[in-house]
């Protein structure tokens, strides 16, 4: 995918020179993401060799998640709290039905079973459930109090974006530190043959990592931008962008690394990496997008997500927790989370965004 690379000049160029050609600055934008994912993948999987499955998929997820947070932030500043929510849910839902889901169908074809860490997907299982109590609870009780919630519910978002963020650093020290057994991955003989050349350094790895890093936040603010007039061009509910299309193109790296890793047998690495990536953004992301908004921006954003985004998260994460909770994979459970993604995707295609509300 490299001579994709061209993508990024073009792209600046377009951006520069031709701003109006909304279609042209999405399109090349978003394959030029795919080259630098790609090369994110590499890099961890360089890592996950000389640090360990659960230490590379979490470096994976992190840097991943780094692009999103900028961009979410950069929201914030201009008060667009509903691409903020969007974005975080589709994130969520993206990386454990369409990037967990397409990394076992793709392992799942290859092999008749893989098998991975049973108590480590159990985990990271049980944390995502933690995580949709943390969206339920404030949509419930924006309901339950209405317009009288207004003050209380962001002292209310503060307080579960604290508790949820000291929950995910508990979590970073029982899966690195305390109890890192639980968490290693195991590697069988075949996939110990099919290694070739020696793993990069550390901190090459790392420099990689972080460069297309960088690269993918400078390409991925410029497809952002151009997100909205194209859905607009193509007739597109902001929702179904929000929910399903910047996060497709936002996980592409995930999605490239997660894949690559379960067609090559490690399976623990992508479950790190796809289940992991969305505890991140639900116990660290979120939260902590909460507390900059108090400075950030127009208003402060609370953890009030209107009730089909909650309600999509729920089911995404009951699902996750059946398929991920014993231990073994195969193509079939693949297609299940994939049938999910899609059922959800179609829904939100056909639904249409809210009117402009109607006058008492």
């Amino acid at each position: 995918m490299n001579w994709l690379l061209i993508f990024i000049p073009v792209t600046a160029a377009l951006e520069w020179f031709a701003p109006s050609k909304h279609l042209l600055v999405f399109i090349a934008s978003a394959l030029a993401v795919l080259p630098l994912a790609a090369w994110m993948g590499r890099a961890t999987e360089h890592l996950a060799e000389r640090m360990g499955e659960g230490i590379g998929g979490l470096l994976n997820a992190t840097f991943g998640n780094a692009a999103e947070l900028i961009i979410a932030i950069a929201a914030l500043r201009a008060g667009l709290h509903d691409v903020v929510k969007a974005s975080i849910a589709g994130s969520i839902v993206g990386n454990i039905l369409l990037v967990l889901g397409a990394s076992m169908l793709a392992g799942g074809l290859r092999r008749p079973e893989q098998r991975f860490n049973a108590v480590a997907a159990r985990s990271q299982a049980t944390m995502l459930t933690l995580a949709a109590i943390g969206l339920i609870l404030p949509a419930a009780y924006n309901v339950a109090i209405g317009q009288r919630s207004s003050g209380s519910l962001t002292g209310l978002s503060v307080t579960i974006s604290v508790v949820l963020l000291a929950v995910y650093c508990l979590f970073l020290v029982f899966s690195l530190v305390t109890h890192s057994a639980l968490f290693t991955g195991t590697r069988d003989a075949e996939e110990e043959e099919e290694k070739s050349a020696p793993p990069w350094s550390a901190g090459r790895a790392a420099t990689v990592l972080a460069a297309a890093t960088v690269m993918i936040a400078w390409m991925s603010e410029i497809l952002v931008g151009a997100i909205e007039p194209v859905a607009k061009e193509l007739g597109l509910s902001k929702a179904f962008v929000g929910l399903f299309v910047v996060a497709i193109l936002g996980n592409a790296a995930e999605h490239a690394t997660s894949v690559t890793a379960a067609v090559k047998n490690r399976m623990d690495l992508s479950l790190s990496i796809a289940i992991g990536s969305s505890v991140q953004v639900a116990l660290f992301v979120a939260p902590l997008l909460v507390l900059i908004s108090l400075v950030v921006g127009p208003a402060p954003m609370d953890l009030t997500f209107p009730a089909g985004m909650v309600l999509i998260v729920l089911l995404s994460v009951l699902i996750t927790g059946q398929v991920a909770g014993d231990g073994r994979s195969d193509w079939l459970k693949g297609v299940q989370l994939l049938a999910v993604y899609l059922i959800l995707g179609v829904t939100y295609f056909f639904l249409p965004d809210p009117g402009p509300p109607s006058s008492p």
